[in-house]
């Protein structure tokens, strides 16, 4: 009788245990659960309010506005640049047509008219007041004293040179010769200077002509914003380093803008300047509460995967495999917070360019261009919860280490035609001048377009390189449209219809999922010891009962604790 009362004891001590584990393990399934959950499954699960997909729509709209406003305002700063580069083209380059040749805009190919065209800068410079139509004047220093016109010639120390004899002598070194001039009297110059322009053309290298403009941009002030004020600083370069006839002329122009110092608007630009102020202010706190919300949810999931791998350990004495690690570690999460922290920097930027304490537009587009690339990708996420959509991200995870490996085995054929290309057909084909050029022309020609002008435009003058062209043009389009672009295809249509198929037919378990719907069919662990081999079998939780025969009968699973719990039952029937 004592025999048995122990027996009973033991086997209550063991129930306790083995109920604390299915507990243990009821409540860490539970949560993972609820993890893996769409917030409207969460919803209705818990009742939780998904904040933190109400926080992304709203970041959303507001990144999207916040992106539109500020293309507005940068496509007029971009408009003003553009527009007076024209203006200062058409006002000093003589005889310019309005479109630039090639990289310059104007050639000349006598000596007098280089001497006109220098003039010509100079004259129109002199009279800048009675000919430009636009809000440009002459730049001062900090003493309101106008900033002088500077030209300087850089031609060879020394040298003389004669064609016809085959015979020159020249010395290397290079000297630069500058005058300045006030820019009222910049006229005068040609004759007060005249031994100055008597230039040796065999030994200049380049005349630049240098000075300083300055304009307010107020097409601004139409879309109620405060006007910028700008500095042009002009740099017109005769180009004759060639030495070949042909002096090429080049305007430059380095444009910067900032706050002007003494202004009046009368209307609603500075009220409407603070309201976009307070904008930007919401859209950075916004995007610091989504940032901080997917925080939290990345340092839970590392949690919740801890507990998953400590519970695997100890009950299945194996390690969480690697794609399962994986699921914890949600990508999308940190796409977000990328994503806010650059919204966060480009808003920054654009309060300061509104406060004009800034002029960075292109660095702010880019911020805010990019955070907002991001956003909108994140919506995919969203999308994923439902089956039917979210073949596109599958199928981009399945087909990714496939198509990376591929094309780095492309690229190294794609270099080699892109060196090739350039070395070969660099001197007689536009297309061909710069390696940017060529990989630009050989992506072009690999999407099957512009092929027939690639074809045409290559001058023919050489028999042999016209000959080697259409080998390799003829080589490159065959290799990569018939057979790269085709297999590249291919290895996206196969992973798309191996996620269709996984779709019907139901993808693979993996040991969480088999742990989320409760089965137990864990493989078993194997470990070696010093002196023998020996199996531990998993440790699994008892399972509800289960008809065996039409008798009931409990299942205690396997592993040590199933087997003591079974041997206690035998024993305790032979008792009875």
């Amino acid at each position: 009788m004592e025999l048995l009362v122990r027996y009973l004891e033991r086997s209550n001590s063991i129930s306790t245990a083995l109920t604390q584990d299915v507990i243990k393990e009821d409540n860490l399934r539970d949560d993972l659960r609820y993890y893996f959950m769409s917030p409207c499954e969460k919803y209705r699960a818990r009742r939780h309010l998904p904040w933190k997909l109400a926080v992304q729509i709203l970041k959303i709209v507001m990144i999207t506005t916040q992106l539109i406003l500020f293309g507005l305002s940068n496509q007029l700063v971009v408009a003003y640049k553009e527009e007076n580069m024209m203006v200062l083209k058409n006002l000093f380059l003589k005889d310019y047509s309005g479109v630039d040749e090639d990289d310059y805009s104007v050639a000349v190919y006598t000596q007098q008219s280089v001497y006109d065209s220098l003039f010509y800068v100079m004259d129109q410079y002199s009279q800048l007041g009675r000919l430009s139509v636009g809000s440009l004047s002459y730049g001062e220093d900090g003493d309101g004293n106008l900033l002088p016109l500077i030209v300087c010639k850089e031609y060879y120390r020394r040298g003389s040179e004669d064609p016809s004899g085959e015979a020159h002598d020249i010395d290397a070194q290079l000297e630069t010769d500058c005058m300045s001039h006030d820019p009222k009297t910049a006229s005068q110059w040609k004759t007060q200077n005249s031994s100055y322009f008597d230039l040796d053309f065999y030994r200049l290298v380049d005349i630049k002509v240098t000075f300083h403009l300055k304009g307010i941009n107020l097409q601004t002030v139409r879309y109620r914003e405060l006007p910028d004020c700008y500095s042009f600083y002009i740099t017109i370069i005769f180009d004759n380093q060639c030495h070949s006839g042909k002096v090429k002329l080049f305007l430059d122009i380095d444009v910067q803008s900032s706050a002007c110092q003494n202004w009046k608007i009368s209307g609603t630009a500075e009220k409407n300047t603070h309201y976009l102020l307070l904008f930007d202010g919401f859209v950075i706190i916004v995007c610091l509460t989504s940032a901080v919300l997917c925080t939290r949810s990345i340092v839970l999931a590392v949690r919740l995967l801890q507990r998953f791998s400590r519970f695997f350990r100890e009950n299945y004495n194996r390690k969480v495999c690697e794609d399962d690690q994986n699921e914890f570690l949600n990508g999308w999460y940190v796409l977000v917070i990328v994503s806010d922290l650059l919204a966060i920097i480009g808003s920054i930027l654009k309060v300061e360019i509104q406060a004009k304490s800034l002029t960075s537009y292109d660095v702010c587009s880019i911020f805010l261009g990019t955070s907002t690339l991001m956003v909108w990708v994140g919506v995919i996420r969203y999308l994923g919860y439902f089956q039917k959509y979210n073949v596109l991200i599958l199928t981009m995870k399945a087909a990714f280490p496939k198509v990376l490996r591929f094309c780095c085995c492309a690229g190294m054929i794609y270099l080699g035609y892109t060196f090739c290309g350039w070395i070969v057909l660099g001197p007689y084909h536009e297309k061909f001048e710069g390696l940017s050029r060529v990989a630009e022309c050989l992506f072009s020609l690999l999407n099957g377009d512009d092929m027939f002008t690639t074809f045409a435009q290559l001058k023919d003058k050489n028999t042999l390189v016209w000959l080697f062209s259409r080998a390799y043009l003829y080589s490159f389009i065959s290799l990569f449209i018939y057979m790269v672009l085709s297999l590249f295809i291919a290895l996206i249509t196969d992973a798309y219809e191996t996620i269709k198929r996984f779709q019907k037919d139901g993808f693979p378990p993996t040991d969480l999922q088999k742990f989320l719907r409760e089965q137990k069919d864990f493989p078993v662990a194997e470990e070696a010891s010093q002196t023998d081999m020996r199996i531990r079998s998993s440790l699994l939780c008892c399972c509800p009962k289960r008809q065996t025969g039409g008798s009931s009968t409990l299942w205690f699973g396997s592993g040590s604790r199933g087997r003591t719990a079974m041997e206690l039952v035998n024993k305790i029937s032979v008792l009875r």
